[in-house]
């Protein structure tokens, strides 16, 4: 049995804290690194500055992160998980546009995933040019990058032991030397008066669109609400009391550092400035650790995304795999080495953080206001009061959509690589979503009960060739009373395949994030009792939106269950065989659609499906290798696709001979030569 070590840690308590402080506040945490060098910018430091700057990064922090997020959406966990969708699995039944919000948010924080290792691990390495400027970073980043995610398929369990003592002693580190600094300028603690960040954005040269460079400090906290279900509720909460702390006590230190240098532009990186010179390397080192940490949450955060969308149908099959025994801990691979090729892209065409500060931030706006579009429909899906809901969406909408404002000034200094990347994502999440929408749509069902006389007397007919034992087809519907035509097609007309037990199997996607459940009918036995040498049997896995399903694996756990409970015989049935006692042979058919040319498509859906189609051989695996088939057993039938058949044609039949002067001697569609 798997060994689910996150259930260890969902109780409150003083170890489970420790372990959220390694995951979850990696990227906050990590964010006193560079917020302030890009709220300053290369603007002359004045007071109005290194006030309004804090204040701004307080209440930035008090109302996003703690009031919305640490408050109100943790509050929305789907049986202790959280993301956005896990959200949107929570509330997509209230109505159907629900998806273009959980599209748009899982995208842009898909591309947020791309600049962030980067990002964070560059602006620690460029710590090292304090001690030496010729020092050249970029090959260093690269190299880190390069072995983090290379590691990523051996997974992270020993090495993930260590992150919340790491990120304590980052956190304890960050918080002393930020309040040794304060305690020098001790005044600029009345920077918490939110009129400070009312004045900086009204009265300061340029000041709203400062307000791009105060959002970085609250990038971070989408992925604390996706690490819900890692450390639970109350751990989070707990432990955030001391990461607010520290990172502010930081903040606080290069403010007041600030107040230092009235005139003179702030050097590339405050946050080193602040650290006394003998310990200088200490901090470089562990800010490059922390940073790492705070990239390995990103990265394990990219693939949980990818897998709950493929379960959720927004997403192309791919082979999930499970390095580790911890419950939630996986590897992608397609997933893992596009990221890494995207990371070392943005270190290479960048060169430096300062440069990535400007693509930073924009596209994980998009998904905080997304986040409150779905985090409202919850709320009322729980009764809250209508005037209420208004209020909490008024407050964030305001907030979010100045952040989201002020960021679009950085699109054409590099915002539009993390929207190009967004904006990819977020297409072929719809393509994929709508045209699984159009197939289901055109999908014909018939009733299986109907057909279980003809597949008893088929698997009785001995003139046909046996094509298996037990035939295995894979189906889309979740009612055992019907299937898809086709299927029935497959077995009777398309080529008739004789068998002793029809099995029809169903992967029904569930909203709750770890159920795996089965059920099982055997539909001949509803018109007659005692056994038989002939079974239609029908079964649905209902699969949680973050479990694999490993049917070859569960299908066996299936068999064996009913062998078990004499259910079913799977004994061999050939003659030559019985004697032996042998089991009987499995054959699993797998359909493989294919647009037609016949149909007169509306440009939209043709748009859509051939798009869909186009994608799908480059991204998606294969259907035996994401249900983990064994590929000996399994036969793949074509299936063309007619979404819309052409109008009847205007042909009209000539009575009359064929001979005819009429007509030349060599025919269009044969030449005699």
């Amino acid at each position: 049995m798997a060994l689910d070590q996150t259930s260890l840690h969902q109780r409150t308590s003083a170890a489970g804290a420790l372990v959220a402080l390694g995951i979850v506040f990696g990227d906050i945490g990590t964010s006193p690194l560079y917020t302030i060098s890009a709220i300053a910018g290369n603007r002359p430091v004045d007071e109005l500055l290194a006030y309004g700057a804090l204040s701004a990064v307080f209440w930035t922090l008090t109302f996003l992160t703690t009031l919305k997020y640490v408050v109100i959406t943790l509050r929305a966990d789907n049986r202790g998980e959280g993301g956005i969708l896990a959200l949107y699995a929570l509330v997509r039944r209230r109505a159907r546009w629900l998806v273009f919000p959980a599209i748009i948010g899982a995208a842009s924080l898909f591309a947020d995933g791309l600049i962030t290792p980067a990002i964070s691990v560059s602006s620690a390495i460029e710590g090292l040019q304090i001690l030496s400027p010729e020092i050249p970073t970029v090959p260093l980043v690269i190299g880190i990058l390069v072995a983090l995610f290379s590691v990523q398929q051996f997974g992270t369990e020993k090495v993930g032991r260590a992150f919340g003592p790491i990120m304590l002693a980052w956190f304890l580190f960050i918080g002393v030397i930020g309040g040794l600094q304060t305690l020098h300028h001790p005044e600029i603690l009345a920077a918490l008066d939110p009129r400070y960040a009312i004045w900086l954005i009204t009265e300061h040269p340029e000041g709203f669109w400062i307000l791009g460079g105060v959002f970085l400090c609250t990038t971070g906290a989408e992925a604390l609400y996706s690490d819900l279900g890692h450390c639970g509720r109350g751990n989070i909460r707990l432990s955030w009391a001391l990461v607010k702390l520290c990172v502010l006590l930081s903040y606080a230190g290069q403010c007041a550092w600030m107040l230092e240098h009235i005139g003179a532009p702030l050097p590339a990186r405050p946050f080193y400035a602040i650290v006394p010179a003998p310990i200088l390397p200490l901090a470089i080192a562990i800010a490059t650790v922390a940073t790492i940490i705070a990239s390995q949450a990103l990265i394990s955060g990219s693939y949980t995304l990818v897998n709950e969308a493929m379960q959720l149908g927004l997403w192309f099959r791919t082979k999930v795999k499970y390095p580790t025994l911890i419950r939630g801990q996986l590897y992608i691979p397609r997933i893992n080495w596009a990221l890494m090729v995207g990371c070392v892209a943005v270190v290479l065409y960048f060169r430096n953080s300062t440069h990535m500060e400007a693509a930073y931030g924009l596209a994980i706006t998009l998904t905080m206001i997304m986040t409150s579009v779905l985090v409202a429909q919850y709320l009322r899906q729980q009764g809250v009061a209508l005037p209420l809901v208004g209020a909490i969406v008024l407050l964030f909408a305001a907030i979010e959509l100045s952040f989201l404002v002020s960021n679009l000034a950085k699109l054409l200094e590099g915002g539009w690589f993390t929207m190009a990347v967004g904006s990819s994502v977020a297409a072929v999440m719809y393509i994929v979503f709508r045209s699984k929408e159009i197939r289901s749509q055109l999908t014909e069902m018939v009733p299986l009960d109907v057909f279980v006389p003809v597949l008893e007397q088929l698997s009785r007919d001995e003139s046909i060739p046996k094509f298996a034992t037990h035939l295995v087809y894979l189906t889309a519907s979740s009612d055992p009373r019907q299937v898809e035509q086709i299927a029935i097609d497959s077995i009777i007309r398309r080529s008739p395949k004789r068998a002793n037990i029809y099995w029809f199997v169903n992967v029904y996607t569930v909203d709750e994030p770890y159920r795996m459940t089965y059920n099982v009918e055997i539909l001949d036995r509803l018109r007659r009792s005692g056994p038989s040498d002939v079974d239609v049997v029908f079964v649905r896995f209902n699969l949680g939106f973050r479990i694999e399903p490993r049917l070859n694996i569960m299908f066996r756990h299936v068999v064996e269950e009913m062998v078990r409970r004499k259910e079913i015989d799977i004994a061999s049935r050939y003659r030559s065989l019985e004697r032996l006692n042998q089991t009987g042979d499995f054959r699993f058919v797998i359909f493989q659609r294919f647009l037609s040319y016949d149909n007169e498509l509306p440009p939209h859906e043709r748009l859509v499906l051939n798009a869909y189609y186009f994608l799908s051989h480059r991204l998606a695996a294969s259907a035996e290798e994401y249900y983990g088939l064994d590929t000996s057993n399994v036969v793949v039938e074509k299936v063309p696709l007619v979404v819309m058949p052409p109008r009847r044609l205007p042909l009209v039949r000539e009575e009359g001979p064929l001979a005819s002067s009429e007509y030349p001697l060599e025919s269009t569609t044969a030449s005699n030569r």
